[in-house]
């Protein structure tokens, strides 16, 4: 809700998308970013399929995620692709700057 307040496009496709769902609705949407949103330890597993698939597709898009995320997976997420990671407790005023920045880029 606060990145379409901030005047941005959001595409919510609900929970539970498996990887290539994910890719699939990038594609026909022609998304500028994807953001992944983590509530559970899943997305050690998930994230990195949707960088490979991303990758696979030779696509150009960043990966930002957010959600639960231990600090020690941070720097494995980074490894294999994801832009940034925004924690539990990240202010909504500091993500919306992040994306007002990225897509200035």
């Amino acid at each position: 809700m606060t990145l379409r307040d901030a005047g941005f496009e959001v595409i919510y496709t609900g929970l539970h998308q498996t990887p290539e769902q994910i890719i699939r609705t990038a594609i026909q949407e022609d998304v500028d970013v994807i953001g992944l949103s983590s509530l559970s330890g899943s997305y050690i597993v998930l994230i990195p399929k949707v960088m490979q698939l991303l990758r696979k597709e030779k696509l150009h898009i960043p990966v930002i995620v957010g959600g639960v995320i231990l600090q020690k997976d941070i720097p494995k997420l980074k490894e294999v692709g994801v832009k940034e990671v925004f924690g539990v407790g990240t202010s909504l005023n500091k993500i919306t700057e992040y994306f007002k920045q990225l897509l200035s880029e």
